[in-house]
């Protein structure tokens, strides 16, 4: 028995997840910008949410905290940094500290740059981690409050220590964008050219209304394996190579 593992798409383009223990159906929510089509989705699945968590203070992954942790009685767990910014926040929490659902326990890694109170949440059982915007499959999120050396210790050392089969929950249905970016970086890598054909056929009938997509049509999780093969970012060798890619993606 594990983690039941519901993607809920969210917003444009954005993944919320709903973590549900198969042993006791208590459930934490990830990363939350809508209500509705998580408590359907909690509906549907009969979970016992317990966890409001969110990876950092966006609002596109944060702004129904206050609701959901009203409608469930649920705390809402951020980074101690991301007190005074994170809606709905109850607990801090940092480097180290472990969650419970049900009989699941995970631990909080602390990978700031994306913004500086950024963390990741970690399954080791399930061999799961839902990295918010930090890490996505192919690419990373911009450097909005930290510097390359932050991220490279981020993707390049913490994440990347993951064993390579672990599945990678992200924020975001980036992952044929990103792809066309890691070929201009890496023309010659067969790996990434093939995962690119891959995605361009599971996103070639993607609904137009994300809210509508089906499983078929999304392309996470992605692994850590996968990623270290093929993200230009997770594949760098020094902050500084990192950085650069960073301003070439955000000019792409």
């Amino acid at each position: 028995m594990g983690l039941q593992i519901e993607r809920i798409p969210t917003f444009g383009d954005n993944y919320t997840y709903l973590v549900i223990c198969d042993e006791t159906r208590q459930a934490a929510i990830v990363d939350a910008p809508e209500e509705d089509p998580v408590v359907a989705r909690v509906e549907a699945t009969g979970a016992n949410v317990k966890l409001i968590l969110s990876t950092h203070h966006h609002f596109d992954h944060s702004m129904a905290n206050p609701q959901l942790a009203e409608r469930y009685g649920a705390p809402v767990y951020g980074h101690t940094s991301d007190a005074e910014r994170l809606p709905g926040q109850t607990t801090g929490i940092d480097e180290g500290d472990e969650i419970q659902i049900g009989n699941q326990r995970g631990r909080v890694l602390f990978i700031p740059s994306h913004t500086t109170g950024h963390v990741a949440y970690v399954f080791d059982d399930a061999k799961a981690v839902f990295t918010g915007d930090m890490l996505f499959a192919a690419g990373c999120g911009r450097l909005f409050e930290g510097n390359a050396q932050m991220m490279y210790d981020a993707l390049c050392v913490k994440l990347a220590a993951l064993p390579d089969d672990y599945l990678v929950y992200c924020g975001h249905e980036y992952t044929e964008g990103n792809l066309k970016f890691a070929l201009t970086v890496e023309p010659e890598n067969v790996e990434i050219r093939e995962r690119f054909d891959q995605v361009r056929e599971i996103r070639a009938n993607a609904a137009a209304d994300w809210h509508d997509a089906t499983p078929a049509e999304m392309t996470i999780p992605s692994t850590i394996a996968s990623e270290k093969a093929t993200n230009p970012f997770m594949r760098s060798k020094t902050a500084q190579e990192l950085g650069r890619i960073r301003e070439l993606k955000d000019n792409f």
